[in-house]
C-alpha cells in the first residue's frame, strides 16, 4: 500500500570535484579514459529493453584526433522507428499508473549512480567523444545531470501538491495526468546533462519517450542510457534510437500518437520540425506540446564603470570555454571605448596562454571543435574577416584538421556594429567586439538588441547603478538569461533556470517547473459532497 505523503525532496546541487593530479578522482578518470580509448563498442539500437543491430553503422570518433574510432553505433530506420513506437505506447499504461514515488527513486538513484560509481566513466566518455577538458565535464557529464535528476524529482512533489480552492461541501481536486502518447526527444551534442534531461523530464512525469541522441555523441548518450537501466527504469520508457534525424523525424511527426517534441539543437531544424507538426496537424489526437531550445547570438556590453579585470576575464571565459560550443558562450561584445585600450591588451595575453590541444592534458583550456563539418564552418567565417576591410583579426585566426578539428581562439575587432561575424551564430571559439563612444551607450544598447534575432543570454559589466538599470529595461527582451558583472555562460540548475526566447526558443526554462510542466495535462475533479 502506497499511502505516504511526501511534502518535500530536498535538492543541494552536486559538488564539483577539483581533479587535482594525484587525486582519487583524477586516478580514476584516467583509468577508464584509457580503458574507453583501448576497447571497442558496438551500440545497439533499444527498443522495449531489447538490442537491435540493423547493421547500418555510424562511427564514434575523437574530434581532437579524428583517426581514432572507440566504437560503433547502428542506426534506426523505418522499421525499428515504427517499432520504438508500438512499443513506448505498450509500456506507457504500466509507467504512468506506477506511483510517483517510484518513478522519482528510479532517478534519484540514477543521481547516485552518475554521483558515484559512474562518474569517471560518463566524465570520461564525455571527454572523448565531445572534447571536453576534464573541468568542462565535470560542471557538466556529472554535476549538471545529477542536478537535473535530483532537482526534477525535488519539483514533482511540489508540482502535485498545489491543488485548487474548495469551499463548503465541495471537494475539488487536480490530477497531472502525463500527456497522452508519447514523446520525440531529440538530444544535442555539446552538452551530456541537456542530452539527458530531454526524454528524462518527461519520463519523471509520466511519459514514454523515443530518444534520438546526436550522431556525434551516441556514445555518451549510451553511457547514460546504461545509468538509467541499472537505476531500474522499466523497458520501453525510453527508447533509445540513434539515427538519420530527418529520416527518423519523417516517421516520428507524422504519428498520430505524438504528444510532445523536447528539442535542443539549431533554429532551422526546430522551425522545420514545428513546420511539419503543422501541416499534420489535423492527423494528430491531441495537440503536440513543442518545447525547444536552439541558438544563440549572445552578448557581453562593457560599459565604461566597468572592472577591466573582470569584465575581461568575462569575455575570455565566455567566449572559449568548451570552444565556444555553448548556446549561452559570448559571440558577440560591445566595448566602452575608454575601456579599450587596456581590454584589449588583457584580452590578447589571456588569450595568448589559452592550451588549445589533447583534453587529456590537464593544463589544457580547450579541444578541437566537434567535426568536419563545425570545423568547415568556422573557418569560413574566419576567412571572410581576413578578406574584409571592415574587421581585423587581433588575436588568432589559425586553424588546422590535420589530426584533429583544431580552431584557435580567435578575436575580430569590427569597425560596424552589423558586420557579418556580429549578427550570424558562429558556434564556435570566435569573438567579435565593436567598441563604442562612452556617449553612446543608449545607442549601443539599442543595436544590441535590434542585432540579433536570438535572445538567449547576455551580460553586462558596470558598477554604474543607472547604467545596470538602464540596460536591464533596454533589454528586457534581448535574453532569457542576464547576467551582471558575470560571464554569460555556467547556469545552475535550481539557481538560474535556463532558455531563452526570439528565435533562441521556447523559453520553457531548463531546470525549473516550468519545464515539467509542460509535460502534464491536468485533470480537474468537483465532487459536491451534500448530495
Amino acid at each position: 500500500m502506497n499511502n505516504n505523503i511526501i511534502n518535500e525532496i530536498k535538492f543541494v546541487n552536486e559538488p564539483i570535484l577539483s581533479y587535482e593530479i594525484g587525486s582519487p578522482e583524477r586516478l580514476e578518470l584516467e583509468k577508464e579514459l584509457n580503458r574507453i580509448k583501448n576497447n571497442f563498442i558496438d551500440i545497439p539500437v533499444i527498443i522495449g529493453g531489447k538490442e537491435i543491430r540493423t547493421g547500418s553503422k555510424g562511427t564514434c570518433i575523437l574530434p581532437h584526433n579524428k583517426n581514432k574510432i572507440i566504437g560503433e553505433f547502428h542506426k534506426a530506420e523505418k522499421k525499428e522507428v515504427k517499432m520504438a513506437i508500438e512499443d513506448a505506447l505498450k509500456a506507457k499504461e504500466k509507467w504512468e499508473m506506477m506511483p510517483w514515488q517510484s518513478r522519482v527513486a528510479i532517478f534519484l538513484r540514477a543521481a547516485e549512480l552518475a554521483a558515484g560509481p559512474w562518474r569517471a566513466k560518463i566524465n570520461a566518455a564525455t571527454m572523448l567523444s565531445q572534447s571536453k577538458t576534464y573541468k568542462q565535464a565535470e560542471i557538466d557529464s556529472a554535476c549538471e545531470l545529477i542536478d537535473f535528476f535530483r532537482y526534477n524529482a525535488s519539483n514533482l512533489p511540489q508540482i502535485y501538491a498545489e491543488q485548487p480552492i474548495s469551499p463548503s461541501k465541495v471537494w475539488n481536486k487536480t490530477e497531472y495526468r502525463p500527456l497522452e502518447g508519447f514523446i520525440y526527444a531529440v538530444s544535442p551534442f555539446n552538452f551530456t546533462s541537456i542530452a539527458t534531461n530531454l526524454p528524462c523530464a518527461p519520463a519523471i512525469m509520466g511519459n514514454v519517450v523515443l530518444w534520438k541522441p546526436a550522431s556525434v555523441a551516441v556514445y555518451t548518450a549510451y553511457v547514460v542510457y546504461e545509468i538509467l537501466k541499472e537505476a531500474g527504469l522499466p523497458d520501453g520508457v525510453i527508447n533509445f534510437i540513434p539515427g538519420n534525424a530527418g529520416e527518423i523525424s519523417d516517421i516520428v511527426l507524422k504519428n498520430k500518437y505524438l504528444s510532445g517534441i523536447h528539442f535542443t539543437g539549431s533554429t532551422k531544424v526546430f522551425q522545420d520540425m514545428w513546420t511539419k507538426v503543422g501541416n499534420n496537424i489535423t492527423n494528430y489526437r491531441t495537440f503536440p506540446r513543442l518545447v525547444g531550445e536552439t541558438g544563440g547570438k549572445d552578448f557581453i556590453i562593457v560599459h565604461d564603470s566597468a572592472n577591466i579585470e573582470s569584465a575581461s576575464r568575462g569575455l575570455i571565459n565566455g567566449a572559449f570555454e568548451y570552444q565556444g560550443q555553448k548556446c549561452s558562450a559570448a559571440s558577440r561584445a560591445y566595448i566602452a571605448k575608454s575601456l579599450w585600450p587596456n581590454i584589449k591588451e588583457i584580452i590578447v595575453e589571456k588569450a595568448s596562454k589559452i592550451k588549445t590541444g589533447d583534453i587529456e592534458e590537464i593544463d589544457t583550456f580547450m579541444g578541437a571543435v566537434i567535426d568536419q563539418k563545425s570545423f568547415n564552418t568556422i573557418k569560413s567565417y574566419i576567412d571572410y574577416a581576413k578578406k574584409s576591410d571592415d574587421a581585423e583579426i587581433i588575436f588568432g585566426g589559425n586553424y588546422d584538421d590535420s589530426y584533429g578539428y583544431f580552431i584557435e581562439p580567435t578575436i575580430i575587432l569590427a569597425k560596424d556594429p552589423h558586420f557579418k561575424t556580429m549578427e550570424e551564430e558562429i558556434f564556435g571559439p570566435v569573438l567579435t567586439i565593436y567598441v563604442y563612444d562612452d556617449k553612446e551607450f543608449a545607442e549601443t544598447l539599442k543595436s544590441v538588441d535590434n542585432t540579433s534575432n536570438y535572445a538567449l543570454t547576455g551580460a553586462l559589466f558596470a558598477k554604474d547603478r543607472y547604467a545596470i538599470d538602464q540596460a536591464q529595461k533596454a533589454l528586457v527582451n534581448a535574453a532569457g538569461n542576464f547576467y551582471i558583472n558575470d560571464r554569460p555562460t555556467g547556469a545552475v540548475v535550481g539557481q538560474q533556470p535556463f532558455g531563452g526566447a526570439r528565435l533562441s526558443g521556447t523559453n520553457d526554462k531548463a531546470g525549473s517547473k516550468i519545464n515539467l510542466m509542460r509535460w502534464i495535462s491536468p485533470r480537474v475533479t468537483k465532487e459536491t459532497l451534500s448530495n
